[in-house]
C-alpha cells in the first residue's frame, strides 16, 4: 500500500507539471446539494466544491469555480468555457463518445423515486426528471410519461404543484427533499443506472485527465474520499 501511495503521488506531481502555471476552471451546476450548491455567501459549496478543491492542491494546480446551467454543461465545456465538469455526472457510455471522463469518484449509487403518496402509478403516470440526466433517459424508455424540467427544485415542485406523479433523481437528492418537506415520500424501489461520478473533461485533454486520475486515486488509497463521502452522505463508499 505503501508503495501504491508513493507511486501515485509522483503520477500526480509529474502530470501537474504542465499545468502549475495555468488556472484550471472548474465547471459545475450549483444547483444539486449536496453534490454542489450556491451557499448563503454566494460561493459554490458542497461536496464537489470540497472534492475539487483537495484535487487541485493534490495536483498543484491553481483552480477556479465556474456555474453553468446543467442543460448547456457538456457543450460549454467542449467549447472551452471551462475545463473540467464536476457536477455529479454519472458516467455514461453516450456522454462519453462526447467528452472524456476520470476514474469515478463516487461509486454508482441507487435513484429514487419521490412522491406526494405512496399509491402512484410509475410505470404508466407522469414522472419528471432532470433534462439531460440517467434519470431522463430512464423513464423515457419505461413506459412512463416523462417531463423534464431544467433544475433538479424544479422537478420537486412539479410533483408539489401536480404537474408530475412522481421525480426519479439521484438518492441523496431525493433524501434531501424529502427531508425538507414532510408532504414528499420516497416511493417504489430503487433504481440502479450509471458507472459512478466522475470528472469530465475534453477528449484532447489527456495530460490532465491523468492528473486528475492520479489525484483521485491518491484520496482513495489514503481514505481521505471515503471521509468526504460519508461527511456530504453523498453516495456509498469504496
Amino acid at each position: 500500500m505503501k508503495k501504491l501511495i508513493f507511486t501515485t503521488a509522483g503520477l500526480v506531481l509529474a502530470a501537474s507539471t504542465v499545468f502549475a502555471q495555468d488556472v484550471v476552471r472548474m465547471g459545475t451546476e450549483g444547483a444539486y446539494p449536496p453534490w454542489n450548491f450556491i451557499n448563503d455567501s454566494g460561493e459554490v459549496d458542497g461536496f464537489e466544491r470540497e472534492l475539487g478543491d483537495e484535487l487541485c492542491a493534490r495536483a498543484e494546480l491553481t483552480c477556479e469555480w465556474v456555474t453553468n446551467d446543467w442543460d448547456s454543461i457538456i457543450p460549454n465545456l467542449t467549447s472551452g468555457n471551462y475545463d473540467t465538469i464536476i457536477a455529479g455526472m454519472s458516467i455514461t457510455d453516450e456522454r462519453d463518445e462526447v467528452i472524456d471522463f476520470t476514474q469515478a469518484y463516487t461509486p454508482p449509487d441507487p435513484s429514487f423515486y419521490a412522491a406526494l403518496s405512496d399509491d402512484v402509478d410509475l410505470e404508466g403516470g407522469v414522472i419528471a426528471a432532470q433534462t439531460g440526466t440517467i434519470q431522463a433517459a430512464f423513464v423515457a424508455e419505461s413506459g412512463a410519461t416523462l417531463v423534464e424540467f431544467a433544475t433538479p427544485d424544479e422537478t420537486v415542485a412539479a410533483v408539489r404543484n401536480g404537474e408530475a406523479d412522481a421525480v426519479l433523481a439521484d438518492s441523496s437528492f431525493i433524501e434531501g427533499a424529502v427531508a425538507a418537506d414532510s408532504d414528499l415520500m420516497v416511493v417504489g424501489d430503487p433504481v440502479a443506472l450509471g458507472g459512478g461520478v466522475g470528472m469530465g473533461l475534453r477528449e484532447s485533454d489527456t495530460e490532465l485527465k491523468a492528473t486528475f486520475d492520479a489525484a483521485i486515486q491518491s484520496m482513495k488509497d489514503d481514505g481521505s474520499l471515503n471521509a468526504l463521502i460519508e461527511k456530504w452522505e453523498v453516495s456509498s463508499t469504496w
